[in-house]
């Protein structure tokens, strides 16, 4: 199957895909360090990426004609900052909005799926109206936007449309959901809004895959069976106290019952056969897994405790906020994550590996979509799309 992915970064999206099975006709991305990652790689023949034809330009400037109904899987991260909880929160008015490029893609290529990613911060009560307008063009992309015509008065056209019951030419059925990577395995408390849409004529049935695995299941294995600290060779003297508010959640488990997912993963267990970087030299063979020195908590920046998942990586609007790229040691000791350490927990493998400073390579990171889950969602619109008419199972 063929695929297209805009605003690739460095690639996690992108990956997944990949690995999903599907064939990447081009990535489309116009930051140089994200660019110069990927080719890197590439030069390196790295097996996921060696083959994708990569474009460094603006999408704006992008012509998508070569490549109408030729993509199964169109994908893209359009520019977060606009929507951000931690941005400008300018929304449509940024100047990084780049959903109208995306939907000028849905509409020239008419691929059979779409999948887009973007932050919480876009389901922002704010937002709400502009929300609904990027749903309503991706279900109607031939319904464009008229010279002078405000986005509004495009928004209450399209309504119309929508209730009229008379579509006809490029329809999609669009759903969305807000998911937290960790509910899917992925060792980050990161929660992304999912947006995927099957071209109408295909008569597809499709719901998000149902998660696999819980922070109950966590506190578990942790303090209910202490399996987790087993496994991980953890000693009494190194775990985390007890706190009331988990002894509260041991309480509603008892009640509830065993749970049925797996535990979340959580940084230790991600991240156990690495060398630590401040003190271990070996560290010096494992590419981007040098120590950067500097890390304090401060207020609203706490860090990661190192066995709960880590919270969201991020990229930053002027440069990265360390305190949440940072891990806390059991005993309170605080260091930054190495970018090797903040690869892995974006599931990015070890051979992948990524250019530019610290600074840099952790926006790269914090911008990225988390490789299996993107891997996760993508195996689930293929299995969907080799059964023309199929119910919601994965």
């Amino acid at each position: 199957m063929n695929s297209l992915e805009l605003f690739v970064g460095a690639g996690g999206m992108a990956m997944g895909i990949t690995n999903a099975g599907y064939e990447h006709k081009a990535v489309v991305e116009w930051d140089k360090n994200a660019c110069n990652t990927i080719r890197y790689n590439k030069e390196r023949l790295n097996r996921v990426v060696s083959k994708w034809p990569l474009f460094e330009t603006d999408v704006r400037n992008f012509d998508f004609a070569n490549f109408e109904d030729s993509i199964d899987l169109l994908a893209g991260g359009p520019p977060c900052q606009p929507f951000s909880l931690g941005g400008k929160h300018l929304g449509l008015n940024d100047g990084r909005n780049m959903f109208p490029e995306m939907i000028r893609a849905i509409r020239e290529i008419r691929p059979k799926v779409v999948f887009i990613e973007n932050v919480k911060g876009l389901l922002r009560k704010s937002f709400n109206s502009y929300f609904e307008y990027i749903l309503l063009q991706i279900n109607y992309p031939d319904v464009i936007q008229r010279d002078g015509e405000s986005w509004y008065e495009h928004l209450s056209r399209l309504e119309e449309y929508h209730t009229s019951g008379k579509q006809d030419g490029l329809c999609y059925r669009t759903v969305f959901r807000l998911v937290n990577a960790a509910d899917y395995g992925i060792p980050q408390r990161r929660e992304r809004v999912l947006i995927v849409a099957f071209r109408r004529d295909l008569n597809v049935n499709w719901s998000f895959p149902n998660p696999t695995h819980s922070q109950d299941a966590l506190i578990w294995s942790q303090w209910v069976t202490g399996d987790y600290w087993e496994i991980n060779e953890v000693s009494t003297s190194q775990r985390p106290e007890l706190t009331p508010k988990i002894k509260s959640k041991i309480n509603k488990l008892y009640k509830n019952g065993f749970p049925l997912e797996l535990p979340w993963r959580t940084i230790r267990e991600t991240i156990l056969d690495l060398p630590d970087p401040e003190t271990n030299l070996d560290n010096r063979l494992i590419h981007n897994h040098e120590y950067r020195p500097g890390a304090r908590i401060y207020s609203g920046h706490t860090g990661s405790p190192i066995d709960e998942p880590a919270k969201t990586l991020k990229a930053g609007d002027h440069g990265v906020p360390g305190g949440e790229n940072m891990l806390v040691h059991v005993d309170g000791r605080v260091r930054y994550f190495t970018i090797r350490e903040s690869a892995r927990l974006q599931t990015f493998p070890d051979d992948y590996i990524f250019q530019g400073s610290w600074t840099e390579s952790m926006r790269q990171l914090g911008n990225a979509v988390p490789v299996r889950l993107a891997e996760m969602i993508s195996n689930s619109i293929k299995a969907h799309l080799k059964t023309p008419v199929c119910t919601a199972t994965h």
